[in-house]
């Protein structure tokens, strides 16, 4: 394990390096082409390898929806626009560090829920956070998301930062994942590449407020490499138009989305998702379409073996031509 984990730490920084930013070369002084011993300055040459490295994390579940732990890389093939890919790194990841974003909905329409779903969000955190290695940041939105606390590995923190929420005004969940997106994954600094990207969102999935639609949400939410898992609020005991969109974004992102009967079953979907985040594989390939077209591009992760079901990222940006 210790072994798979570095070479996917490897391959991860050398992804990083080939979208890098082309470094520019050392110029010498004005009016003096020579280095300092008086011999002709060599010409810099920047190399750029042409690797297009695409990692999944995925989950696989039987037909009674238990995890299934023991399978190898020959148990799976990889499809990317429905072309076979040859899959280059593989192992069973239960140990990687996880950032972990809570988007909890403060809106009107979940006053009377609220202090179950705080609770059991920080029941959560406490038994997943491992201090010096995992790291989650808290957002609360209702109207407009608002960062009540930033990464951090101190579960107190959270904790006090989550009973502080209170609710109030309309929803306006797209924006709130576009924004944690965007702020708190896309951009989280190297050398990190293989940290596993967690978004769990606490809403009725109702949205009245955004600026941004659900697809600009889900777009920033893929290319920050996140996984939703969303819990639903939606206590009428029928599937609203909230509860689809939550499913929809979770099944996009390779997650799974949760609708609990009573606030009082919050906590145990919050346990069923810890448990999933200790049991996932992961996997890497290189593509065969090395274009850099900024274009979305399909993945398909699949067992060899029939009566197993994968859940998966559903694709992945390319990379633009500037890239």
């Amino acid at each position: 394990m210790k072994k798979s984990a570095a070479i996917f730490l490897l391959a991860g920084l050398l992804a990083l390096t080939v979208f890098a930013q082309e470094p520019k070369p050392q110029s010498s002084p004005a009016g003096n082409s020579k280095s300092a011993t008086g011999q002709q300055a060599e010409p810099v040459t920047t190399i750029k390898v042409p690797v297009n490295l695409v990692n999944v994390l995925f989950t696989v579940t039987d037909k009674k929806n238990r995890l299934v732990l023991d399978l190898t890389r020959d148990d799976f093939k990889v499809f990317e626009d429905k072309k076979p890919q040859r899959i280059t790194f593989f192992s069973r990841e239960t140990d990687l560090p996880l950032r972990i974003g809570i988007l909890i909905d403060t809106s009107n329409s979940i006053r009377e829920r609220l202090r179950f779903e705080q609770e059991a969000a920080i029941d959560f955190l406490t038994t997943t956070i491992r201090p010096g290695k995992d790291m989650a940041f808290l957002v609360g939105f209702d109207v407009t998301p608002q960062l009540v606390q930033d990464y951090t590995d101190d579960v107190n923190k959270l904790a006090d930062a989550i009973r502080d929420l209170q609710a109030g005004g309309g929803t306006g969940l797209y924006d709130a994942i576009y924004f944690a997106s965007k702020e708190k994954m896309l951009y989280f600094p190297p050398p990190e590449p293989y940290l596993r990207r967690v978004m769990v969102v606490v809403s009725d999935g109702r949205d009245n407020q955004s600026e941004h639609t659900r697809d600009e949400a889900l777009a920033m939410a893929q290319r920050g490499e996140v996984t939703i898992f969303a819990i639903s609020t939606n206590r009428t005991g029928f599937a609203s138009q909230g509860d689809k969109v939550l499913k929809y974004l979770a099944q996009e992102t390779g997650g799974q989305a949760f609708f609990p009967f009573a606030a009082s079953d919050v906590a145990d979907d919050f346990r069923q998702i810890a448990r999933e985040l200790r049991s996932q594989y992961s996997l890497a390939y290189t593509s065969s379409n090395t274009a850099h077209d900024g274009t979305f591009r399909k993945i398909a992760v699949d067992t060899t073996e029939k009566g197993y079901h994968v859940r998966a990222k559903s694709g992945y940006w390319a990379p633009g031509s500037n890239n």
